[in-house]
């Protein structure tokens, strides 16, 4: 089980009005669900019959439980346990999975500046707890957490296949990046077995193959800020990508009168205040949903100038200011918007 789900997607397939010349009717949709990380893990695709389909998702889900036992920072036994386990000690040598987790948010921790970082462990239990008893964390061991928060100090080693946590206390938490990681891996293996017209959802997290056989790609909604099973304000038409969006809508704590949202600032160990959602495109799911959290940290101005410096994202910005709520696109937003065909 991982932390980190937002429920701001909404995957809508029925209704299209989309003319039949995009529909061989040799496939049929099917989908199918299953809880995992914290989650429910939704698959829809589209295959030539049910026991393909059926064969296909299995080998989906079973991927998606083998990644949750690699990863996952609720289960004692999971392999990062059992890295964190040996911090401060030698270099470990990990699964081919966990190395490219860990390489991946390195990346994405040195582009947002440490807005992302996966040692954030220690404050995340912190918090944890916090929403349970409704008492805010004391000061003195948020910083004393913090002292044991620094990416930079998870080395690895690429030759090796190794990684070393080099402060003693480390604890990773890949709550982050590691469900959009899943729905990629099991988008991929829903190739294996021929089906490339597929779509993985992962609460918030969602990545997309070819699009579905009777529209030209995958209709994806965005839940409004405050109300998120109202209308969607959004529509995002996507093939062959990746949409996350991080926000407070559905995990939050109110403590003394104050809304925390359970997205964490690493550099001051507290979670956000103030009402955000940010919805990041990518080329795949772990990148948006690497991006979409620390945007949130990061604020407006210097979220939205990190999109804007990357060809391969785009992204909507909604936050709670002084003036109300503050609607802003990416300049590659607008590429993603569904068109009506009618």
């Amino acid at each position: 089980m991982l932390a980190h789900v937002t429920y701001s997607l909404l995957i809508l397939l029925a209704g299209l009005g989309v003319v039949s010349a995009f529909h061989p009717p040799e496939l049929q949709r099917f989908e199918f669900s299953e809880p995992h990380m914290g989650t429910t893990f939704r698959i829809v695709l589209y295959a030539a019959d049910e026991a393909t389909a059926k064969k296909a998702a299995k080998a989906a889900f079973a991927r998606i439980a083998e990644l949750n036992a690699i990863m996952s920072d609720y289960q004692p036994t999971s392999e990062l346990m059992k890295l964190c386990e040996k911090a401060g000690s030698p270099p470990v040598q990990v699964s081919a999975d966990l190395f490219d987790v860990l390489r991946k948010a390195d990346e994405i921790s040195r582009i947002t500046d440490g807005a992302f970082d996966v040692s954030i462990g220690p404050v995340v239990r912190l918090w944890r707890k916090a929403k349970r008893s409704r008492e805010l964390p004391k000061a003195d061991d948020i910083k004393k957490a913090l002292d044991r928060v620094d990416f930079r100090k998870i080395r690895l080693d690429s030759k090796g296949r190794t990684v070393q946590l080099l402060l003693a206390g480390m604890l990773l938490d890949l709550g982050g990046i590691a469900k959009g990681y899943a729905a990629d891996a099991a988008l991929a293996v829903l190739r294996q077995h021929g089906i490339t017209r597929a779509l993985v959802a992962a609460g918030g997290d969602i990545a997309v193959g070819d699009a579905p056989p009777d529209a030209p790609a995958w209709r994806i909604g965005i839940a409004p800020l405050r109300n998120p099973g109202a209308e969607p304000t959004h529509y995002l038409a996507l093939k062959n990508a990746g949409v996350s969006t991080a926000g407070d809508s559905e995990q939050f704590a109110e403590i003394e009168g104050k809304r925390y949202s359970h997205i964490i600032d690493p550099k001051t160990g507290y979670g956000v205040v103030g009402r955000r959602s940010v919805t990041v495109i990518a080329p795949n799911a772990t990148t948006s949903d690497a991006f979409d959290t620390p945007i949130c940290v990061l604020g407006i101005e210097r979220g939205l100038k990190l999109i804007e410096s990357r060809d391969d994202l785009a992204a909507l910005l909604v936050f709670e200011t002084d003036k109300g709520i503050e609607t802003i696109p990416s300049n590659r937003f607008a590429n993603y918007l569904w068109k009506d065909t009618k």
